[in-house]
């Protein structure tokens, strides 16, 4: 099981890492007319298909196969596919309970489908499974998910708002809307 933990962490940096530089091809990649954009986008989407279908076969082969269960979801994801990566997220949350980026993950999904109470909740399980070994190589998620708690409780709860958003600060001073959101809760 240990093993399986050791590869899905190195597989999630990997699916990060892929993302960045998909998202930077993105921004740098530019297209000189509307068929060639179309095109790109019909490629990207027969490809998103084919992987998609590609993880669920292999998964339905083995349904315990968590590094299939996160490539499907960040396939999802990478699809905007919000319903189907947040039910592989939790599937990978059931067999790795303690795995905490699943949890995370889960509340990206959440948020990105504008299902704010659970990707709350989902960002709440996160904070709460990062082990103190491992929260010097989470402080930027860490930040972002106490940042959002603070966000979103900052009219019905202010105290716990200020707690969140100081947690914030304190795992990324320098995240500019954290302190921002922090002068006007504190003013």
């Amino acid at each position: 099981m240990k093993m399986t933990k050791i590869n899905i962490k190195n597989l999630f940096l990997g699916l990060i890492l892929v993302g960045s530089a998909g998202f930077v091809n993105a921004q740098t990649t530019q297209t000189d007319s509307t068929t060639s954009t179309s095109t790109t986008a019909s490629t990207t989407q027969a490809v998103d298909t084919s992987t998609i279908e590609g993880l669920k076969k292999q998964i339905e082969a083995n349904p315990k196969d968590t590094e299939s269960l996160a490539k499907l979801a960040a396939a999802y994801q990478e699809a905007s596919d919000w319903t189907n990566a947040v039910d592989t997220w939790k599937k990978i949350s059931v067999l790795l309970p303690d795995w905490a980026p699943s949890y995370y993950s889960q509340a990206y999904a959440y948020q990105s489908a504008k299902d704010d109470a659970n990707a709350k909740i989902a960002y709440e399980k996160y904070i709460a499974t990062v082990k103190p070994a491992e929260v010097e190589q989470n402080k930027k998620n860490l930040a972002y998910a106490y940042f959002y708690l603070a966000f979103t409780e900052q009219k019905t709860d202010p105290g716990k708002a200020k707690e969140h958003i100081a947690k914030s600060i304190q795992y990324d001073p320098t995240n500019q809307d954290a302190v921002k959101l922090s002068k006007a809760l504190n003013s």
